[in-house]
Formats: structure tokens, sequence, C-alpha cells
């Protein structure tokens, strides 16, 4: 498979198409090493971890290099991927001993004080992780840090269009001499299936559509997964918010990676009061704004599209707003040799345009003017996703107020991205953007663990339990009396005859 700079159409690799016997040997290797990685604990797969991370701080520049290579990235955006993964390997490593220790709940009632109790986590032998192109390094590390730091073996499956980080990541495990408890497979479709196929637990990073059929495909096997799928996020922008503050955040969070980020802003709700002042500030913003390729010196804030596809999707849900009314401000074209698409601002926009309703996944920000606060609630849930949103307030108390009546994972008040560079909290969809959540603490690390229940004995056993073969009815009699005076309330605490009379028959 060849892969392409979308800036430039130069070829900047080549990738095996994996077959599925190729992934399944890969993943029978995987089995073969985990259960020594298990045993290391949390301590020493600390070591190794924190190897990746001196690692990657060492060759941060020429993993900047890879990632340009095959998106077209402007320069600082390039190094964030690497710069990201380092931040997340400390917080993982440095805490999976204590997220992972044995837990040893209190017993539900003073009958349950004759055991200890134990809750231990025990990782799924093989994860696989499946991640899409737009973060080619730092979507693998999302994911596969804290799978390995919670023992598990990891087989990693990029997207086709950007295989060459991913494969970069592993390359660095293996010269730091790593146990061999992670690899890389490369493929389309059919090998993504094989993954899903031969592993114990998945985890998806991409579209609704895809992750519907690996949901299907994993219920089938009775293998969990964890799937974070499409996004629209909207913004609210009431009329007591820093106006400023709010264009340039709103921008942000609509073009940064030229919009190719799950929890972009995709649509923008205004406070009739501020709309016009709102919406000049934000064009005047998006104007200066400058497209191109860099190399390795920072020049430009947007790169080009991932590829033809997604630059065409962009143009689709452009026009289709013009088509029905919408305005361009800005915009709205694509530009230049490759996969650009200028940055876009929509105004007169409703939510009978697919730029409201479709994720665009590209460089557009369609502004809507509401009435009041409640129309942008309203309008802002009126969508089958629900990744996260933001809202824009002088007031915090309501920002926090409006935030609890949005339908999303995860709300930013006066912020965008906020929640994902925040590892303590969890990061998930609602409704059609997602099942389950990564990270959140200790969460992060448990995903991919087993639950295992463990009672031990306190006190000195006997030759058998009063409900053990044969039946004694004084013996179980009294079982059920001390069960019920445990956990019922009042007289019916006392309801010994009850007992007497249900085991043995009345009077006797």
């Amino acid at each position: 498979m060849t892969v392409h700079n979308p800036a430039t159409g130069e070829v900047v690799g080549t990738v095996p198409a994996q077959s599925a016997a190729e992934v399944a040997a890969a993943v029978r290797e995987l089995r073969l090493y985990q259960p020594e990685w298990e045993a290391m604990g949390a301590d020493g797969r600390k070591k190794w971890l924190l190897k990746l991370q001196d690692w990657l701080i060492d060759n941060t520049d020429r993993l900047a290099d890879v990632v340009q290579s095959e998106t077209s990235k402007p320069r600082v955006d390039a190094l964030i991927d690497p710069s990201f993964a380092v931040d997340l390997l400390g917080y993982y490593a440095r805490r999976a001993g204590k997220f992972l220790a044995d837990e040893h709940p209190s017993p539900h009632s003073p009958l349950g004080r004759v055991k200890r109790l134990t809750t231990a986590y025990r990782p799924y032998p093989v994860v696989g992780i499946i991640t899409p192109w737009n973060f080619p390094l730092a979507m693998p590390a999302l994911d596969v840090i804290p799978a390995l730091a919670a023992g598990a073996a990891v087989l990693l499956k990029p997207s086709e269009v950007t295989p060459l980080s991913a494969l970069e990541l592993a390359r660095g495990w293996a010269e730091i001499g790593a146990p061999p408890v992670f690899a890389v497979v490369t493929g389309a479709g059919e090998t993504g299936a094989a993954v899903v196929d031969s592993v114990d637990y998945v985890q998806f990073t991409g579209s609704t559509a895809t992750g519907k059929r690996i949901a299907t495909a994993c219920a089938e096997r009775l293998v969990p997964y964890s799937l974070e799928l499409g996004g629209k996020d909207p913004a609210i922008v009431l009329a007591d918010a820093d106006i400023d503050r709010a264009a340039y955040g709103v921008a942000f969070g609509g073009l940064f990676n030229s919009g190719q980020v799950c929890i972009s802003v995709e649509r923008v709700y205004v406070e009739a009061p501020i709309y016009d002042e709102f919406v000049d500030k934000l064009t005047a913003h998006v104007r200066e704004l400058r497209q191109g390729a860099d190399g390795r010196e920072p020049e430009h804030e947007l790169g080009a599209m991932a590829n033809e596809a997604q630059k065409n999707i962009v143009a689709r849900h452009v026009q289709d707003a013009i088509s029905k009314g919408a305005r361009v401000l800005t915009g709205g074209k694509a530009t230049g040799v490759g996969t650009f698409f200028e940055p876009t601002v929509l105004v007169d926009v409703d939510h009978e345009m697919t730029c409201m309703t479709e994720e665009t996944f590209g460089p557009t920000l369609p502004v809507m003017k509401v009435a009041d606060e409640a129309e942008a609630v309203a309008l802002a849930n009126d969508s089958i996703y629900g990744l996260s949103a933001s809202v824009w307030t002088g007031d915090k108390s309501r920002g926090e107020r409006v935030a609890r009546q949005l339908n999303a994972g995860a709300v930013n008040i006066n912020d965008v991205f906020a929640n994902l560079f925040n590892f303590a909290l969890p990061m998930g969809g609602w409704q059609q953007s997602g099942v389950g959540a990564r990270w959140g603490g200790a969460e992060g690390l448990r995903k991919y663990c087993r639950k295992q229940a463990i009672t031990t004995p306190i006190l000195p056993t006997q030759q058998k339990e009063p409900f053990w073969f044969p039946y004694s009815s004084g013996k179980l009699v009294f079982a059920l009396s001390a069960m019920r005076a445990a956990g019922a309330r009042g007289m019916r605490r006392l309801g010994v005859f009850d007992v007497i009379n249900t085991v043995g028959g009345k009077g006797k």
C-alpha cells in the first residue's frame, strides 16, 4: 500500500496489506509474551513505559517529520503528537500501581465479615486498537499506552492513510529493548476486520458506520469493546460572553488541524444581541489565518485535508448550504495543489443543511443566530451525536447549568479541547458518538482489565457450612434468620417463626 503526502501527492512510503492469517499469527505471538508482561506488575512495566517516554523525547523532531510527511500538518501541529504521548506516558506509568491495586470492599452486611473480599484487576490478554488518520502518532498513543500499562499485549492497526507514524512507535518500542508485547499490522478494512476477529478487547476510533459494524462483530464473539465515533460538536455563545475570547476560541476549536478533530467545533449558536459583533470578529480572525504546507519551520496555522475524499465532503457540505440560502463570509472553496480547503465561515444556516447536521470534519464554521439560551440548548441537542460541546459565558455558574442540559460526553466552559488534555476525566461520546470512554483516571486502565472477585476466609473454617448438604433444619433456620436480621428493617428482622414455618412446616 502506498502512502502519499496529501499536499503534494508525493509518495512518502509503502506498507504491506497484511492478511487475516498474518494478523492471527501476530496475535498468537503476543499471547506468548503477555503473561510475563502481566506478571511483571505495574512497577516493572513502568520502567519500560518511561524508557519509551525517553525515546519519544529524544526522537521528537524525526517523529514530527514523519507525521508531516503523511499528513502535511503545520510543523507546530506535528510536534503535538509526540508531546501528547510523552505527557500521557508520564501520567499512566507513574500511577498504574495505584490504579490497578487490589481493592477490598466492605461486606454488605455483618454476616459477610467472615470473609476478606478482594477485587483484582486482570488485563485482557490481547487488546486490539484501530485508529484513524487525523493524529497518526497521538491517536495510537491515546490507547496503546494505557492498555500496555494495564498489563495487556497490544495489536495496533493504524489507518491505511497514515500508517508510518504508528510504525515509528513500534520501532521505538523495539529499540528500547522492551518485551515483544506491542505490534503493528498494516492494511485496509480487511486487516482491521481480522484484528476484531482475533483479539480479546477492541478499542476503535473512527466513523459511526464502521463502529456499528465492529460492535456487531464483537457481539457475535462476546468480546468487549469501546468506540469513539463521529461528532458534531456545538459551541453556544451567550450574550454575556467575552466576545473576543469566544471568537478566538471558536476559530481554534473549529479549524485546528483543518477541522479534522473528533471534538472540533462544527456548529455555532450565538445569542441575538451579540451575533453581529461575534460574526464580524470571528470572520476577521479566520481571514488572518495562513494555510499551506510547512517544512521543518512553522509558517502556517492550517495544512491540507488528509485525502481527496475528505476534501470532497467539505465541498459538498458548503455547496449544500449555499444552495439552501447560506452565505460564505470567507473561504468556501478548495485552493491550490493537493487537498487544501480554505477556512470557511458560513452564516444564515439552519438545520436543513448538512453542514449543521452531518459530521463535516473539515475547516468550516457555520454560525446560527438564536433568540436565547433555551433555543441554543434545544438546537445543540438536536443531533444524533454527543461527543463534546463548549459554552461561552461571563457567568461560570450559568455555564455549568447550561452544560448539564447538553447531551454530550464533555462540555468545556469558555474553552475548547480542555477535556482532551485532562487524563483524570473520561473522554467518551453519548448517543451515536460512541460506547464507553477512554481515560478517566483509574478507569482508563481498568477498562482493559477483567474484574476478578476473590473471597478468603478470615475465621477458621468448619468441616461444612450450614447451607451445605445434607440439610439440617435447625442450622438452616438459624442461618436464614440471621440473613433476615441483617438485611431487613424494623420488626421484620425478628420474623424467626416465619422462617421456621417456611422451612419445617407450621407447628414443626
